[in-house]
This record gives C-alpha cells, structure tokens and sequence, in this order.
C-alpha cells in the first residue's frame, strides 16, 4: 500500500490554527468524514477513545492518531500541520505540529498495523519531516508525504 491509496489532496491541510488536542480531533474528524459514510461524531469518539488508552504522540513533534471504523470503506488518512504546535501528551512532552491520521476499517487489522508501520517509518526521516513541517501549501505538503 503506497501513501497516496489512503491519503487524498482534500484530506491534507498545512499550517492549520488549532489550539488543542481535543481541537486536532475534530479536525481529522471533520476532514476524514468527507471520505467516509460515517458522522465526523463517530470518528471524533474513535479517536478520542484511542487517546483514552494512551497518547499517540510518538515524539519530536509528531502524533499519529488512529481507530478503527466500522464500514466498508477502505482505510482513510488525514495530513496536517498546525500553525503552532499544540500540546498533544507526547511521550516526549513535547508539542506536536505534525499529525498523521488514519482510520481504518475493524475487519482490516493485519492492514492497520502495516499502514501505522509505514506511516511510523516515513515519519522517522528526519529529512522528511522537515520539509512537511516547511511546506507553505495544501498541495505542496500531500506531494511531500505521497512522493517521499
């Protein structure tokens, strides 16, 4: 599975003013349920129980927030930056500027823990994450993640 199957142009958003973690939530929420047959409600409370379990904030300014749906659409993504890092409960303490979503279907699990894999692997390069962080449009930030 490459990134652009599950990651589309109207799901990625650059430099977006946000001020909270619950606020992210809603974000990713509002955006993946354009993709899916699922109310932006629904994928809110997914979310948030996911981060009741633990933060997904892997580090160095980065969280990969994750649950899954039950419908029988394929996995969905969503890309953003924020304007300012928000605090996330990082397992570094640290803000988070870069989130990568995904919302995967219940029955798909060998599927949602190889994307989380290649999401993970992509996010470690560091020469990656500096140029998401760096990108100055909607555009230019999905063909960054799509093409790296």
């Amino acid at each position: 599975m490459e990134v652009a199957d599950i990651l589309s142009r109207d799901c990625t958003r650059s430099a977006v003013p946000c001020t909270s973690k619950k606020r992210a939530l809603e974000i990713i929420s509002e955006l993946a349920a354009l993709h899916l047959d699922i109310s932006s409600q629904q994928l809110f409370d997914c979310l948030l129980a996911r981060e009741k379990m633990g933060s997904t904030g892997i580090g160095n300014g980065i969280a990969i927030p994750h649950g899954r749906i039950s419908n029988d659409n394929q996995a969905t993504a969503v890309l953003l930056t924020f304007a300012e890092p928000v605090e996330f409960d990082a397992i570094d303490n640290q803000p988070v500027g870069l989130v990568f979503a995904l919302l995967v279907p219940e029955q798909e699990c060998k599927q949602h823990l190889k994307t989380l894999s290649l999401i993970a692997e992509k996010l470690s390069n560091k020469q990656v994450c500096k140029q998401l962080r760096q990108a100055g449009s909607d555009d230019e930030l999905y063909h960054i993640m799509v093409s790296s």
